[in-house]
């Protein structure tokens, strides 16, 4: 399966868009009614500064299933590891998960509906990241 890379022009990009388009969908990102879109809460590995960041996600069981759409590059991704811990709130709850495990498509499969793994897959999403709830 092909991965996803990003050049440095295209990362600087989507952080431009990003400013633009992430305070806009964290409007409707976890509410009772999104169910595609949650928010991770984290901090900066080396600031201490709180973050809220939109992401997408699904809960499966007792842990929370999320797709690295930027690889291990994106920052919540790398901020959250460095911890070990974040808070999400997905459709209207708080959550505090720990234990972050990079997983495959194959284990990723049962949280998603199969037009999202679908999607995944054209794009080049081959790996997610889970993290059970506390």
């Amino acid at each position: 399966m092909r991965r996803l890379t990003l050049g440095p022009r295209a990362r600087n990009a989507i952080r431009f868009v990003a400013r633009f388009v992430n305070p806009l969908t964290l409007l409707v990102a976890g509410r009772s009614w999104m169910r595609i879109v949650g928010v991770i809460r984290h901090r900066g590995r080396r600031t201490g500064r709180p973050y809220a960041t939109p992401l997408g996600m699904r809960r499966i069981g007792d842990s929370f299933v999320m797709p690295l759409t930027f690889g291990d590059s994106a920052a919540w991704y790398r901020n959250v590891t460095a911890s070990g811990s974040c808070e999400v709130t997905y459709m209207g709850r708080n959550y505090s998960l720990t234990d972050p495990e990079v997983i495959d498509y194959e284990a990723a499969a049962p949280a998603f509906p199969r037009y999202e793994l679908l999607q995944f897959r054209f794009v080049g999403i081959a790996q997610y990241l889970r993290m059970q709830i506390l």
